[in-house]
C-alpha cells in the first residue's frame, strides 16, 4: 500500500484506533487453505489496527507501535535524522518521516531492508542486508550526519523454540546497537525489538552505561499473544572522542 502523504503521522489521535466495533468477520476454511492460515486471515480482518492502517495509508499495523512508543517517550523530533533498520514494508519509516517533518523537507530519514519498498516521501530507502560489510557506510552516506534516533524492528524468522528465538533477536539487537553507537549524536535514542525475557544482561548493562534512561515497553498495538517487547534507550552519552568524530 502506498503512502498517502503520511496522514495520521502527527501527534493527534493518540493510542488505539477509535473505530466503532464492527461485527466480527468469520472466514471459512477453503480447500487449499490450512486452518492456521484461516485463523491468521480472520485475525487480520478483525484487527482494528489493520483496518485503521489501511484507512490512514500506513503500510502495516506496526506503524501504530512506533506511534505509541513515541507518544510515550517523545524521541522523534522535528528536523531530526532517523535510521530505520529492517524497514520493510515501511510503516515505521512513514511515521518517522511524518513526525520529523522529513516529508516536508525538514528532517532526514533513511530506511534499509533486504526487501524492496515503494518510495516514501521524505525518506531515502536502501535495499540491502544491514549485516553486510558495506551497509553501514551506505547508511552513513545517505544520512549525511549524526543520527538522532536509530530504530530497529528487525526480527529473525521464529523457530517456535523460545530460547533459540530469543538468542536470534538479541543477536540482531546487538548488531543494531553496534551500528547505532557509531552514528548516534549526543543525547540520541536507540529503539529496538526484543522478545519477552528482556534484553540480555550484557547488552542491557552496556545500554545502561551508554544512555541516561533504558526502559522496556510493550505498546498497545503489539498483540497480547506476541512475545515482542521494545527496549527504549534515551539520552546517548557520547564520549568526547565520539562526539568529535561524528
Amino acid at each position: 500500500m502506498r503512502n498517502r502523504s503520511g496522514r495520521g503521522g502527527g501527534r493527534k489521535g493518540r493510542g488505539a484506533p477509535t473505530t466503532g466495533r464492527a461485527p466480527a468477520v468469520r472466514v471459512k476454511t477453503a480447500r487449499r487453505r490450512s486452518a492456521s492460515s484461516t485463523q491468521w486471515l480472520q485475525r487480520q480482518l478483525n484487527d482494528p489496527y489493520v483496518v485503521e492502517a489501511r484507512r490512514l495509508g500506513y503500510r502495516s499495523r506496526a506503524a501504530f507501535k512506533l506511534l505509541e512508543l513515541d507518544d510515550r517517550f517523545q524521541f522523534l523530533k522535528s528536523a531530526g535524522r532517523i535510521v530505520d533498520l529492517g524497514a520493510a514494508p515501511g510503516g515505521w519509516t512513514q511515521v518517522a518521516a511524518a513526525r520529523t517533518r522529513a516529508d516536508s523537507g525538514r528532517g532526514r530519514v533513511v530506511g534499509i531492508d533486504v526487501l524492496s519498498m515503494d518510495p516514501i516521501p521524505g525518506a531515502t530507502l536502501l535495499q540491502g542486508d544491514f549485516l553486510s560489510p558495506e551497509a553501514p557506510e551506505a547508511i552513513k552516506a545517505a544520512l549525511g550526519g549524526p543520527a538522532d534516533v536509530v530504530l530497529s524492528d528487525m526480527a529473525a524468522p521464529t523457530t517456535g523454540h523460545a530460547p533459540t528465538d530469543h538468542l536470534r533477536i538479541i543477536a540482531l539487537t546487538e548488531a543494531a546497537y553496534d551500528f547505532a553507537k557509531e552514528v548516534l549524536a549526543p543525547g540520541g535514542s536507540f529503539i529496538a525489538k526484543v522478545f519477552q525475557g528482556g534484553t540480555e544482561r550484557s547488552l542491557l548493562e552496556t545500554l545502561r552505561r551508554d544512555f541516561e534512561s533504558v526502559r522496556h515497553a510493550k505498546p498497545p498495538a503489539s498483540r497480547a499473544q506476541s512475545a515482542e517487547v521494545y527496549v527504549v534507550a534515551l539520552g546517548f552519552r557520547a564520549s568526547a572522542k565520539h562526539a568529535a568524530e561524528i
